[in-house]
């Protein structure tokens, strides 16, 4: 799929780290690939709305996805000059 928007930097919390390394497979290119080609995971409807939103009129764009049975956030700046990998409890 064809990337939406840049990712910039790309930044991961300790708790973000762990879970991805516990899963045991290199998941991050494909998170980071679905979060730039518009697929946001398992954000409400009204989030989603406010992501698409978001890409026409600079604003942050916020994706979630399950890894491992937890949820991970990938959330890139409204300037797009960095996407950061966090745990809901890092935030």
């Amino acid at each position: 799929m064809a990337a939406l928007f840049p990712l910039g930097r790309l930044v991961a919390t300790p708790g973000a780290i762990e879970l991805l390394r516990s899963a045991g497979e290199d998941l991050l290119p494909a998170l980071l690939e679905r979060h730039r080609s518009g697929d946001w995971g398992d954000v409400p409807p009204e989030d989603a709305r406010e992501n698409e939103f978001s890409l026409s009129h600079g604003f942050r764009i916020v994706s979630s996805y399950r890894v491992a049975g937890e949820r991970v956030w990938v959330i890139t700046e409204r300037d797009r000059s960095a996407t950061t990998l966090l745990l809901p409890s890092e935030y």
